[in-house]
């Protein structure tokens, strides 16, 4: 395990646990989210690219919600679809979470429809913020000597490994 997939998973499980027990909190939590935070520690991006992806996920759960408000229907989400997928790929984001995301609005059926967009955009910058945290653990790691690294298998051994 790296660094990057613990802190990833560490905040998805605070999302996920915030979203639990703070009912306000309910729609911060999304399978879009982990598919983000994937990609992001993933591929090797630039602080644009991942900032224009997670606009382009705010765009397009806008759009969404858009969409649904104006018809709840089938027609609309394949207006919306199109629409989202045509934005992808004429800015040229590979990102496929960010059509997943224009979908929200049709499946949950909010109170408010601009919960929808909003929570996706606090996620997105909580997911922003501790990704840039990892990185820096990440840089201030590799400045370590080599020496006080632990290798892959190195620490205390078990009884059991004996």
């Amino acid at each position: 395990m790296n660094v990057r997939t613990i802190g990833l998973s560490l905040y998805i499980m605070f999302i996920y646990w915030l979203s639990t027990h703070v009912p306000s909190m309910h729609m911060l939590f999304y399978p879009a989210l982990g598919a983000f935070g994937f990609i992001f520690i993933s591929r090797s991006l630039s602080f644009k690219q991942i900032g224009g992806i997670a606009l382009g996920a705010v765009i397009s759960s806008s759009i969404g919600t858009i969409g649904y408000m104006i018809y709840p229907g089938m027609i609309s989400l394949f207006i919306c679809m199109l629409i989202t997928m045509w934005m992808i790929r004429t800015t040229k984001w590979n990102a496929p979470p960010i059509l997943g995301v224009s979908l929200i609005p049709f499946i949950t059926h909010a109170a408010n429809p601009w919960t929808v967009p909003m929570s996706i955009c606090i996620s997105l910058i909580g997911l922003l913020a501790a990704l840039g945290m990892v990185f820096i653990v990440e840089r201030k790691m590799s400045d370590l000597p080599a020496a006080m690294r632990m290798k892959s298998g190195a620490g205390i051994r078990m009884d059991a490994e004996q």
